[in-house]
């Protein structure tokens, strides 16, 4: 299968199953086999994966993509064992970030139900095509890309999160800050947006919010 086949939404399965890592390989820059270039649209995939992953506090090198021809064998198995090694060095997913495994869970929840929105910010706001791996490495650590992620997707990832607190039980103010680590005043903003977005609703008598 051609790595442009290699959606964002399979590598973020892939850690909600519990897997510590994922490896993609596929043909060098410059020589597609498909002739489509798909090598391209995953290397742009994988540092946009990355930043997503460094956002809910996972680690980026839970993914490496490599290039590798079907005549390098040798390579592949070192290049494998290498990942490997990394994983162990970084220990089981969410337990390695210092995370409890149920508060991971929520923020990946959240970042899959946001997939759909974010190759709209993608492809809108972050569609590039560069010759070299350098100009994408650049271009996904750049203040431009730090700026977009936080102004259109962290924001849309903590109220993700909320939205799946309070599916579980209507709760306070005070609650939901203690279980997301944020500020009250943080929880105010967010809750107060999503009222008005009608997300959301107080319940004067239980003094708790809940879905609307």
């Amino acid at each position: 299968m051609c790595t442009g086949r290699v959606d964002l939404a399979f590598v973020i399965r892939a850690f909600s199953n519990g897997k510590d890592g994922v490896f993609i390989g596929g043909c060098h820059l410059g020589d597609c086999h498909y002739v489509t270039e798909g090598n391209y649209h995953a290397l742009h995939m994988v540092h946009l994966c990355k930043k997503l992953l460094q956002l809910i506090g996972v680690s980026p090198e839970r993914v490496r993509i490599e290039w590798i021809s079907s005549g390098e064998g040798v390579r592949f198995a070192e290049l494998v064992n290498d990942f490997s090694k990394t994983l162990k060095t970084l220990g089981p997913l969410g337990a390695g970030e210092g995370t409890d495994g149920l508060g991971l869970k929520r923020k990946l929840q959240a970042l899959t139900r946001l997939i759909p929105y974010i190759r709209l910010v993608e492809r809108e706001r972050l569609r590039v095509r560069f010759q070299t791996e350098k100009e994408y490495e650049d271009f996904f650590n750049s203040k431009e890309v730090e700026g977009v992620l936080r102004e259109l997707v962290a924001d849309n990832l903590t109220v993700g999160q909320i939205m799946l607190l309070l599916g579980e039980r209507a709760l306070t103010m005070g609650e939901i800050s203690e279980t997301l680590k944020l500020s009250p005043s943080e929880v105010s903003r967010y809750l107060g947006n999503s009222a008005r977005q009608g997300l959301v609703q107080y319940d004067e008598t239980e003094k708790r919010f809940a879905l609307a």
